[in-house]
């Protein structure tokens, strides 16, 4: 068989030689890409030329010309192809990929905006208006600010990112906003899931590289936490040279709790992740969490809502499990989520209450804390005049 069509010669996985048989003039107004052009009639006077280890594939205007000549070429050993249609079924072709990506295009600008009008109007109460409140409370965002808006890939990072797009576009646009994704290492596949979902959401990323995955692999103490480390300052770096003053992470309610339940239980201390920190290791630099106030189970909804597909944690510990998966069940913040299901069941006001436990700290009730004058102990300032029993910190008449 010698004849091929345009399609069967764009989809060829080998190499291949494609011969453009117009006249020289044609050839360059326009061509195959990669052509070389032999015109028809000096065809024969070039045979010498052409590589018998490589398919030919011939292209004239119609298909004629190119049809006489790959049946020639057939018979004298060679492995030759006449595009069928010529010249003018590329054009077609090209013109067909061209209208079918505008109408691709119109379909995903429709499907981005019909995400974008679900975050303000179907999630309006249990995610826009707790990102800005948590904005305006926690004071996360001030005019002049240049913030790099960090991208894992998962369900968290980029809903902020759409958030922090709608706060621009409704908001007063008091602040600039880069959009930034590390690949530490990921496969090819979550990488490529990673560009998908930003080309989708209208997402504008900025893509850099890292080796983190490479140099976490032979940790066998805590890579976890030496990864999460090393990410946030190689974001910090790359959000400075950016001109950025702060990063945003997509932390949200959920690994507020966790993580105040994780330290209690696992580090024997009382603290919280904070919605603002200052960096130490980059002056001038600030990582702020817009997500402080939204919970997890409408993010999501919000996902499963608008068919969008994430990916998790994807380093080597853990792709075997979740590429779109749920986290590994022997995790210490699996454990304590799982911790939380089950209090809940009995108390509805179990997550609020932990949440708000750090924002209730009563100095005059703990045995000790510590801040940055050092180690403080109650026995400290036990004898000072005035010390007296807290309200509400008797013992009941029920007790021994």
């Amino acid at each position: 068989m010698i004849h091929k069509t345009i399609e069967e010669l764009i989809n060829e996985k080998r190499e291949t030689l494609v011969i453009d048989l117009r006249r020289e003039a044609d050839y360059r107004k326009e061509t195959y890409p990669g052509a070389k052009n032999l015109y028809w009639e000096e065809f024969w006077e070039h045979i010498g030329e052409l590589p018998r280890d490589l398919p030919l594939y011939l292209i004239c205007f119609t298909g004629e010309t190119s049809d006489e000549l790959a049946r020639e070429l057939t018979e004298q050993g060679y492995e030759a192809y006449s595009v069928t249609g010529g010249y003018r079924s590329y054009l077609r072709y090209r013109l067909t990929q061209a209208q079918k990506e505008t109408n691709d295009r119109k379909q995903t600008a429709e499907r981005c905006r019909e995400i974008e009008r679900s975050i303000v109007k179907k999630f309006r109460k249990e995610i826009w208006r707790k990102f800005t409140r948590a904005i305006n409370e926690y004071e996360l965002i001030e005019d002049g600010d240049r913030i790099a808006v960090c991208i894992s890939g998962g369900k968290d990072s980029m809903l902020m990112a759409k958030l922090f797009q709608e706060l621009e576009r409704h908001g007063k646009k008091n602040f600039e906003l880069c959009f930034l994704v590390m690949n530490p290492g990921y496969n090819e596949l979550n990488d490529q899931t990673i560009r998908n979902n930003a080309k989708l959401l209208h997402v504008p990323v900025t893509v850099f590289s890292s080796e983190i995955f490479d140099i976490v692999a032979g940790e066998e103490h805590s890579p976890c936490y030496l990864c999460a480390r090393m990410r946030r300052g190689y974001l910090y770096a790359r959000a400075k040279e950016m001109g950025c003053n702060k990063i945003a992470l997509g932390h949200h309610f959920d690994d507020v709790i966790e993580t105040i339940l994780m330290g209690m239980l696992y580090g024997a201390q009382v603290q919280t992740m904070m919605p603002k920190l200052h960096s130490t290791n980059f002056p001038g630099m600030e990582l702020i969490r817009p997500l402080y106030l939204v919970r997890e189970e409408a993010i999501i909804h919000w996902m499963n809502y608008n068919d969008l597909h994430f990916i998790q944690c994807a380093c080597r510990f853990t792709e075997k499990n979740a590429s779109y998966g749920s986290e590994a069940q022997s995790s210490k913040r699996a454990e304590v989520k799982e911790l939380i299901r089950l209090l809940r069941e009995k108390n509805p006001y179990v997550e609020k209450n932990i949440f708000r436990s750090v924002e209730n700290v009563n100095l005059e009730t703990v045995i000790g804390y510590k801040d940055r004058d050092g180690r403080h102990h109650f026995l400290d300032r036990y004898h000072e005049p005035g010390k007296c029993e807290p309200k509400g910190a008797g013992i009941s008449a029920s007790e021994p």
